[in-house]
């Protein structure tokens, strides 16, 4: 999968799909259930991490992760998140991280903001690395926004939000961005972006309208406690995973493991 195929799904009206992993083992694994995209997210921060939020999360540690999924060879185009502070001081900054999480793996990187990173999204675009884009609910926003609070709702405590977001796409469109990820927004207005600008827009939270839509590798296979609005466990591999750790722990601890089968002799 490459950027230019990216594009021509939304051109051809073809549904996009992308997955999180964050090591070599579960990249395998995503990019086997032939899905477009792998992103390689600053989410690992709650979901592997135990941090809060993805504020804490380095560059550092991204390029590890990138670098643990290029690993796996995928099919799957690699795109890697550039993590808060990373990017925000000014475009040269922006530039040099994401030369480096393409050298580490990345086929694409990705960054949060709208009108705001405009410039920094057309100086990585001029160095030949392709950008998507991250609008509505940005997550390395969290403290300005109060939380995760769905955004562009035409009433409550976004007022002006919608017609905020549409700039915002807009200029990450004019900007280069080849796709853009929608996220934490009513369908309505998702359905609205993605209709009025020509990059595929990428959803979670964003309702059915978007040209394509990601998750959470954990929250997919029921591994993280968190029950959001926006999510869908299609497996629950956490209880799996207890179950088989304490069948294991009994067998230790009734002189059941290893048996012979399992033994030299």
């Amino acid at each position: 999968m490459t950027v230019p195929d990216v594009i021509a799904r939304k051109n051809h009206h073809l549904p996009l799909t992308m997955i999180t992993a964050y090591d070599a083992t579960f990249a395998k694994i995503v990019d086997e259930s032939g899905v477009d995209m792998i992103l390689v997210g600053d989410s690992v921060g709650s979901v592997v991490q135990g941090v809060a939020n993805t504020i804490p999360v380095t560059l550092e540690e991204m390029e590890y992760h990138v670098r643990l999924v290029a690993r796996a060879n995928p099919r799957a185009l690699i795109i890697g998140d550039l993590p808060f502070g990373s990017y925000q001081v000014n475009t040269e900054q922006a530039v040099r991280s994401a030369i480096r999480l393409v050298k580490a793996g990345a086929a694409a990187v990705k960054l949060e903001g709208g009108v705001t990173m405009q410039d920094a999204i057309a100086a990585i675009s001029r160095v030949d690395i392709p950008v998507m884009g991250h609008i509505g609910l940005t997550p390395q926003s969290y403290h300005r926004m109060g939380g995760h609070r769905v955004q562009g709702r035409a009433e409550g405590r976004d007022p002006g939000g919608k017609e905020r977001l549409l700039e915002d796409a807009h200029s990450v469109e004019q900007a280069g961005a080849f796709a853009v990820v929608i996220e934490g927004v009513p369908r309505e207005l998702a359905r609205e972006i993605t209709q009025k600008i020509s990059i595929p827009t990428i959803g979670i939270g964003a309702g059915p309208d978007c040209d394509g839509q990601v998750l959470v590798l954990h929250d997919i296979l029921g591994l993280s406690p968190n029950n959001l609005k926006f999510t869908r466990k299609y497996a629950n591999v956490r209880e799996l995973s207890i179950q088989a750790c304490s069948e294991f722990v009994h067998e230790v601890r009734a002189r059941q493991w290893p048996d012979d089968d399992h033994s030299f002799h």
